[in-house]
């Protein structure tokens, strides 16, 4: 299964689907492939060092250390 990119909402909506999302206008969209419930972490830290996770009304960040360690922390 593979989560697809969106194509970048109109102007005039980005903000609110930025608000909807958890995210702001200009954020970048990737896709992750999960293979069965399992996905690489080097798709979701191509770029980054740290990840933003919405889970019900609270949020996780998800960090990738210099010694390659993940740490999540609410």
């Amino acid at each position: 299964m593979s989560l697809s990119q969106t194509p970048p909402p109109r102007s005039e909506d980005a903000a609110k689907v930025a608000a909807s999302a958890g995210t702001s206008p200009g954020e970048e969209t990737r896709a992750v492939t999960l293979r069965g419930n399992k996905f690489d972490s080097r798709d979701i830290f191509q770029s980054v060092r740290e990840i933003i996770i919405a889970h019900g009304e609270d949020t996780y960040r998800l960090r990738l250390t210099a010694q390659n360690k993940l740490i999540l922390t609410k």
